[in-house]
């Protein structure tokens, strides 16, 4: 089993997200100009409805994809899915070369793909909403389940390929790698919630991505918080150090 967190307080500068997230509610992270440059909506993945789905879906339009923990991924020991195009490549060899690292980054936070067995295509706003919310109880649960009993409950509530992307963060989070994967990771655990966020880029209408400015504007005009990864990195520094 995980072992328990330990207990701090949470930082001034995280706070209204973390309030946010604990309430089902999204929040909008822009990473960095030198990343990605991109603004996603998260969400708590556990809190996931149909009408979050909906939101951001119309609202942001990009993938979703559901980071979860890497202490949670090495438990189920699910694989990254470069490793799986690798280890294809004794069949299909040339697949491995299509593994080449990402331009914004090292390597992909990328796993499986998962559909709910409760699901039809999965696609639907009901159906990405209850894989998504499943990932998140899984992951809130998980500190009170056996390793064995973590790994049944996850088989037997998913089937795979499916229409949810996994998300794995980085062993050691924001000192190896400032994603998005690894900011909302480390939000969720400064914040004392279950570390499973599902993200979603918010996309823009010139056919790139909503400029920091357009979405800072589009969460004061609704109310969300919007955080810049720099700031978490800034607030996950002085909480992990305390």
């Amino acid at each position: 089993m995980m072992a328990a967190p330990l207990v701090r307080s949470i930082p001034e500068a995280i706070r209204p997200a973390a309030r946010a997230l604990a309430e089902g509610e999204p929040v909008l992270i822009f990473d960095a100009a030198d990343r990605e440059a991109e603004t996603d909506l998260v969400f708590l993945s556990e809190k996931a409805t149909p009408e979050m789905i909906r939101l951001a879906r119309k609202d942001a339009g990009g993938l979703f994809c559901t980071a979860i923990s890497e202490e949670l991924r090495a438990r189920l020991d699910l694989p990254y899915f470069a490793e799986l195009l690798r280890l294809a490549g004794a069949e299909h060899p040339d697949l491995p070369r299509l593994t080449e690292r990402p331009r914004y980054d090292k390597r992909s936070a990328f796993g499986i793909t998962i559909n709910h067995r409760e699901n039809f295509t999965g696609v639907p706003d009901n159906d990405r909403a209850l894989t998504i919310r499943t990932v998140g109880e899984i992951a809130r649960d998980a500190g009170k389940l056996t390793d064995a009993e973590l790994g049944e409950r996850f088989r037997a509530s998913f089937i795979s390929p499916g229409h949810v992307y996994l998300l794995y963060s980085a062993p050691t989070l924001l000192a190896e790698r400032k994603g998005h994967t690894e900011l909302v990771i480390s939000l969720a655990r400064m914040a004392g919630l279950s570390e499973s966020v599902t993200v979603c880029e918010m996309l823009g209408d010139s056919g790139g991505a909503r400029s920091p400015d357009a979405a800072r504007r589009y969460a004061e005009t609704h109310g969300f918080p919007f955080l810049e990864g720099r700031t978490i990195v800034d607030a996950w520094r002085t909480w992990s150090s305390a």
